[in-house]
């Protein structure tokens, strides 16, 4: 492992994990991986694809092992919104920084609009993605050590909160 542990970002669908993963990377000065792209990238195809050939189990067990490559290289990792569904997972994250990124479903249903790049919020985007926060959120709970609420706020100034609550918690 990396001198500094990993710092993992958690939470729904659309609640920012890539977009403020990458901003507090650049705050950081360190690397920033998305897990779902690099599960692309080494499956050639995207999600929605994987989940439709594959199946649920069968993308969950390449996650684990992507999401543990990348919190042995250390840097900022932002996850998919169902990766703490995963015991194995959940247990690997004890003694990182995670983040867990809350939003509401206003603010959700917004970033996805129309997207079809989110399988499990296909058709009622807004009842799939409340049913999927009350199910997960539990394990968000079990696993963050910072929570952010990032309804109404840009990404940037969420990246600047987090960066602030890290340093003060002498986690950077």
């Amino acid at each position: 492992m990396t001198e500094l542990p990993a710092i993992v970002l958690v939470g729904p669908p659309a609640a920012g994990k890539s977009t403020v993963g990458a901003l507090l990377a650049g705050r950081l000065g360190v690397k920033f991986c998305d897990v779902d792209n690099v599960i692309e990238a080494q499956q050639n195809r995207p999600v929605t694809e994987i989940f439709a050939e594959l199946g649920e189990p069968a993308f969950r067990s390449l996650e684990l092992d992507a999401t543990l490559a990348a919190l042995e290289s250390g840097g900022v990792v932002a996850l998919g919104g169902g990766a703490v569904t995963n015991a194995r997972l959940r247990a690997a994250l004890a003694g990182h920084p995670v983040i867990w990124l809350r939003a509401t479903v206003h603010e959700a249903v917004r970033r996805v609009g129309a997207s079809t790049t989110r399988p499990l919020l296909s058709g009622d985007v807004a009842g799939n993605w409340r049913r999927l926060v009350n199910e997960r959120a539990p394990y968000y709970e079990q696993v963050a050590t910072i929570v952010v609420d990032t309804a109404g706020r840009s990404p940037a100034k969420v990246a600047a909160q987090i960066t602030s609550q890290l340093t003060t918690q002498g986690l950077r």
